[in-house]
């Protein structure tokens, strides 16, 4: 090779790893489509919290109630599931609870963990936090290898512990729950959560609130059970972020970028469950064909924003209006009976049934 020809590679390959230093976009594509589900989720909130209000009073209820609130019931959802599975029984209380978190494990199956990365709104939330710091301060904080590797063990640990409480129950045992009079009014349990604070849960929030501001997605990283479910799942699927070692220049600006610091720079594919599909490492690969988040099988050369959001939210529609036609969408809680439990709701009775260990 001639000492010209070496130059234009020298030359070619400093270009690149110098605009592969460049900020990464701030907002994007995907960004976009969680802003979308942000304001949906926004919106299904205020009109359970308007359903709730007129339903505490004597006047006519003009909105209908919106099954979607029942995705913050995940607890109640993962039981709704075991006993389908043994019994063959679908929640008739809340049933889009269960919808919900099929619909999240499919698409974390099947695309990466991409119910988090993408239609998660805590996790997008969480996602703002940090970048908002970033904004201001033009950086965000890093834990020790030594901490941060332990930390991110909690929300497995979490999700162990209840599904240690739900496999030690007895089909029976759910159905008692999901009949007991806690669980019927359960959703409107968890929006006094949000509304009626605790000082120990604004003490919570707050921390961790300034935690997602300095490390980013501090909640997803290390806390959420849901998340650690979905990245268990994540690892059983077909789909990985893919490099191609002979085209990388070993720029870092892919690993840079993660917001889970993982190694995208070392390794040919990810497998790791905290990968959230997010393809933010990609967005920043300066070589052409080099870096893709693949579904093996499938012969496509890689997702883009448009292709994942696009299958993503055909997925939820099918699924939600499939639940719909077949009667596993809507509560059995009719008006009335939802109206006679919001007197009683902070009744003696209204308490959370006790859990035997088996």
């Amino acid at each position: 090779m001639s000492k010209e020809s070496e130059n234009t590679i020298y030359s070619d390959s400093s270009r690149l790893q110098h605009e592969a230093r460049r900020e990464p976009h701030t907002w994007g594509k995907r960004n976009w489509f969680q802003l979308g589900v942000f304001l949906a989720t926004i919106g299904i909130g205020v009109q359970f919290f308007i359903y709730v209000h007129q339903a505490s009073g004597d006047g006519a209820i003009t909105v209908l109630r919106p099954p979607g609130v029942e995705g913050f019931l995940p607890i109640g959802a993962l039981m709704g599931w075991k006993l389908f599975v043994q019994t063959g029984i679908w929640d008739p209380v809340h049933p889009a609870a269960m919808v919900l978190l099929g619909f999240a494990g499919f698409i974390s199956l099947a695309l990466r963990k991409s119910f988090c990365g993408w239609f998660c709104p805590v996790g997008t939330l969480s996602e703002w936090l940090w970048k908002l710091e970033r904004s201001l301060f033009g950086k965000n904080y890093k834990l020790p290898v030594w901490l941060d590797f332990p930390l991110r063990s909690l929300k497995y640990l979490l999700l162990g512990f209840f599904v240690v409480i739900i496999f030690s129950m007895s089909s029976p045992d759910i159905l008692r729950f999901l009949e007991s009079s806690y669980y019927r009014i359960s959703d409107v349990k968890m929006l006094h959560f949000f509304i009626l604070m605790t000082p120990l849960t604004m003490v919570v929030l707050t921390v961790l609130v300034l935690s997602s501001l300095f490390i980013r997605n501090a909640w997803c990283r290390y806390l959420c059970p849901y998340g650690a479910l979905m990245g268990l799942l994540a690892l059983c699927g077909p789909t990985r972020i893919r490099r191609n070692s002979d085209t990388c220049i070993g720029c870092k600006s892919c690993s840079d970028a993660c917001p889970y610091d993982l190694p995208v720079d070392k390794k040919n594919s990810i497998i790791s469950p905290e990968c959230n599909g997010c393809m933010e490492c990609t967005q920043v690969c300066p070589v052409e064909n080099t870096l893709a988040l693949k579904t093996k099988g499938t012969g496509v050369n890689g997702w883009n924003a448009v292709k994942l959001s696009t299958v993503i939210i055909g997925i939820y529609i099918m699924m939600v209006y499939t639940a719909g036609i077949t009667g596993h969408w809507q509560s059995s809680v009719t008006e009335h009976e939802f109206r006679a439990r919001l007197q009683t709701i902070d009744s003696p009775e209204i308490t959370h049934p006790k859990v035997r260990f088996k």
